[in-house]
């Protein structure tokens, strides 16, 4: 039976009486890339926010790696990645004094976060600028410092968080490439998007959110079956005709 790493029971988030997240059920298994597609406003962000704990859910249960308890949340915590839409870097600091920080925090100390710190560098191509500013960094470059703060303490589940907004082609595709090794490796990822082709390039299940809900759940293939009949359609025709939208007009 696949394992259940996150589960959302009737998750809802209001601000001033307003469903932003609206009575969310999903369930994401080991080993997946599991997408999360819609236009900015749809409650995507809030989602991830709350299963990283950062944002107190109004009402509904999220179960981490099979727990719910929040006495063991801190431990839960540790085992997550966490790579969100703002960059969290600090310019001021060189590349290594970043990653430095947010290892850290992880419990990592001596030896072992000079070894991942030097580790997660290497991995996102900044080895060679480990003594460089992050002012100086270009947004692509910025982005993939971002990551390597985030994957240093090697966790279980990887959530990358519209991680490609604003930067080159070039960047992008490193991005994507990255995750899919991580995946291989082992990590479970969560990639929130309004990109259709980055979800329908890397993401092994795809869940359709608009409005605080999902109201769509599957692969690529069984999402287009489920709309047409068949598979021949594009993603974002699904998505047009479950949300009478094009998310290509409202994603910005």
């Amino acid at each position: 039976m696949d394992e259940i790493i996150v589960k959302t029971t009737e998750l809802t988030k209001k601000y001033n009486n307003k469903a932003v997240v609206d009575d969310l059920s999903l369930e994401i298994k080991r080993g997946e890339i599991f997408g999360l597609l819609g236009p900015n406003g749809a409650g995507k962000s809030t989602t991830m926010n709350m299963i990283c704990s950062l944002v107190k859910p109004t009402a509904g249960k999220i179960e981490l790696f099979g727990t719910g308890s929040k006495s063991r949340r801190r431990e839960v915590i540790r085992r997550i990645g966490y790579i969100p839409q703002e960059l969290a870097i600090h310019g001021n600091l060189k590349a290594w004094e970043n990653a430095e920080l947010f290892i850290s925090l992880y419990g990592l100390k001596g030896e072992k976060l000079r070894a991942a710190v030097n580790d997660s560098l290497d991995y996102v191509g900044l080895g060679e600028k480990r003594s460089e500013y992050a002012k100086n960094f270009s947004g692509g470059m910025k982005r993939r410092l971002n990551i390597a703060c985030a994957i240093g303490h090697s966790p279980e589940l990887l959530i990358f968080d519209e991680p490609t907004v604003g930067i080159d082609p070039q960047s992008r595709n490193f991005i994507l490439e990255k995750i899919k090794e991580s995946n291989s490796k082992g990590a479970t990822v969560i990639y929130t998007s309004h990109y259709m082709e980055e979800i329908e390039a890397i993401c092994t299940r795809i869940a359709i959110m608009d409005n605080g809900r999902i109201i769509a759940c599957g692969t690529s293939a069984e999402l287009k079956k489920m709309v047409s009949g068949s598979e021949d359609i594009t993603l974002e025709e699904v998505f047009l005709t479950l949300t009478g939208k094009k998310l290509r007009d409202i994603a910005d």
